[in-house]
């Protein structure tokens, strides 16, 4: 009954998986299984990284591991092969909407893996299948969490909780997933337009505020710098003063005070020669006329004196004014007052008769 029941019912699942699979673009997958299954013939070698699910008059009996084993004929039958590989599943594109209404559509790569042939034969009836549509279900509730932008920024982000959300369903079919991957995301053309638009956009504000950063940092730039030079310059020009006050200037003022301490000197010197007064005499009176004749030259206001033709008179008045300042003081005791300067008074107020005289 039961060889005669096996062959049917085994081309039977075998034929309905595969159209389940050719349903779901399950290309990969088909070559996964074999055409045939193996046929007992009591020695068995399995292969390495795979897994023969045995059946015993129709119950579960054991898998058998890769290498040498034995069944009995009849008996025992090879029931599901299953691959311990990696497995990679193309997951076909799908449309999702993501959280502010854009449709997209999306494509993937799902890596599995059977920990558990028992439950991947037993726990569900095509186990690929089963984890493809659980991977396109949860993509498109994942993106419906987020905003397009936040898409484009958090693909690793997206894979990791797909990846989560398929293992947690996954468990009891004995299928890890391991990994999942996005492989293309087709924006409709006038939302690209949109994003290419605010990218231009962006980079154009981008542009103008650095622009105006350097033009602001240049601005800042020369004002520190002339700032610094008007400083330098003052601290330049004070140490310049400093130094011709200290150095130069004092020099001159030095050299010029010798040189007229020692013209002092000369003068007192040939004053107390012979003939002397006589000399100085005439330079004074040299040097009255001489400034007596520029009053005319250096102002409008001309000052004559009462007597303008009178030389002598002019030339008398001079050597007074000069035989006045230089007239020896008699020596005073002190016992003596005034009269020592009413000797003096007569000088001193003709000296200012004279001067009044050549002011009017």
């Amino acid at each position: 009954c039961t060889s005669s029941r096996s062959p049917s019912h085994s081309f039977s699942f075998l034929q309905r998986s595969q159209q389940l699979k050719h349903s779901a673009w399950l290309a990969p997958a088909v070559h996964r299984l074999n055409s045939s299954l193996p046929v007992n013939i009591g020695v068995l070698f399995v292969p390495q990284q795979e897994a023969w699910v045995v059946e015993r008059m129709g119950k579960f009996h054991r898998i058998l591991e890769p290498g040498l084993n034995f069944l009995i004929p009849l008996l025992d039958r090879i029931r599901y092969v299953q691959s311990l590989k990696e497995i990679v599943i193309n997951v076909p594109e799908q449309s999702a909407v993501t959280l502010d209404n854009v449709t997209l559509q999306i494509d993937g790569v799902l890596y599995l893996r059977v920990l558990d042939p028992y439950k991947a034969s037993y726990g569900v009836e095509d186990p690929e299948y089963a984890v493809t549509q659980l991977a396109q279900t949860t993509m498109r509730s994942e993106l419906g969490k987020l905003s397009l932008d936040r898409v484009f920024r958090e693909r690793e982000s997206l894979n990791a909780n797909i990846v989560d959300a398929i293992n947690q369903a996954s468990d009891c079919w004995g299928i890890r997933c391991l990994r999942y991957e996005i492989k293309d995301i087709h924006v409709p053309p006038r939302v690209k337009e949109s994003m290419q638009m605010q990218v231009e956009a962006e980079r154009r504000k981008r542009a103008m505020v650095l622009e105006s950063e350097g033009t602001r940092e240049s601005a800042i730039n020369v004002a520190e710098g002339q700032k610094q030079a008007q400083i330098l310059a003052s601290e330049a020009e004070k140490a310049e003063q400093i130094n011709k006050a200290a150095g130069r200037e004092a020099n001159a003022m030095l050299v010029k005070a010798r040189a007229k301490a020692e013209a002092i000197q000369l003068l007192a010197a040939a004053l107390a020669q012979q003939h002397g007064s006589a000399a100085a005499s005439l330079s004074v009176a040299e040097q009255y006329v001489n400034a007596f004749s520029k009053l005319a030259k250096d102002s409008n206001t001309l000052l004559l004196p009462a007597n303008t033709g009178d030389v002598t008179n002019m030339v008398a008045q001079a050597l007074g004014i000069y035989t006045t300042l230089t007239k020896p003081q008699a020596v005073k005791t002190q016992d003596e007052v005034p009269p020592a300067q009413e000797d003096t008074q007569p000088p001193a107020t003709e000296v200012l008769k004279a001067e009044q005289a050549s002011s009017s």
